[in-house]
C-alpha cells in the first residue's frame, strides 16, 4: 500500500473541510480552495484528521491514492500557511519593480517586460534583484513562477537571467583564447 497515501492529513484549528462526494472544499484563514477528486478515491474526516482510501489495488487506484492525498494535503497547507516561490534576477542592469499590480522588469531587451498579477497570486519585490510570488494554490504559484522565469531563463556562460533562489545553474566554460 502507498506510504504517502496511508499517511493521515492533520487538519489544524481554524481550517474547515467539507466533503461532498467527489468534491472537497477547504476553508482556512488565507482563503478557500476547492477540488473535484477522482471518484475511485474516497476522503473521510475523523475528528481533526483526514484519511484517503482506495477501493482495491488496481494500478489506476494505486497511482491515484498518493496523488490525491498529496493534493488534499497541499490544499490544507495552502489555506493555513500559503506557498511562496522566490526568483533571483542576475545580470548587469537587470532589475524588477512593482508598479501597482504589475511586475515591470528590465531584462536586457529593448523594452521592459510587464507581467500582471493573476487572481490568487501576489507579487512582492523586496529588492531590485529578487521577486517573491505568494499564493494559496501550490500549482498556481509554481506555474506563475515558471511563466515569469520563462521571460529570461538563465544562460550557462555568464549566469544572466531569472532563476529560482534554490536553483543551481551549471556553468559552461567559454571559448579558450588563441595562442
Amino acid at each position: 500500500m502507498s506510504r504517502i497515501g496511508r499517511t493521515p492529513i492533520p487538519v489544524p484549528k481554524g481550517v474547515e473541510v467539507k466533503i461532498n462526494g467527489v468534491h472537497i472544499s477547504v476553508k482556512g484563514p488565507k482563503g478557500i480552495l476547492e477540488r473535484d477528486l477522482h471518484p475511485n478515491i474516497s476522503v473521510a474526516q475523523d475528528g481533526d484528521v483526514l484519511n484517503v482510501t482506495r477501493p482495491n489495488d488496481e494500478k489506476i487506484n494505486r497511482s491515484l491514492h498518493g496523488l490525491t492525498r498529496t493534493l488534499v494535503a497541499n490544499m490544507v497547507e495552502g489555506v493555513t500557511n500559503g506557498f511562496a516561490k522566490t526568483l533571483e534576477i542576475n545580470g548587469v542592469g537587470y532589475r524588477a519593480v512593482k508598479q501597482g499590480t504589475q511586475l515591470v522588469m528590465n531584462l536586457g531587451y529593448s523594452h521592459q517586460v510587464v507581467v500582471d498579477e493573476i487572481p490568487g497570486i501576489t507579487i512582492d519585490v523586496p529588492t531590485a534583484n529578487s521577486v517573491v510570488i505568494n499564493g494559496i494554490d501550490k500549482q498556481k504559484v509554481g506555474q506563475f513562477a515558471a511563466d515569469v522565469r520563462k521571460k529570461r531563463p538563465p544562460e550557462p556562460y555568464l549566469g544572466k537571467g531569472i532563476k529560482y533562489s534554490n536553483e543551481v545553474i551549471r556553468r559552461k566554460e567559454g571559448k579558450t583564447g588563441s595562442k
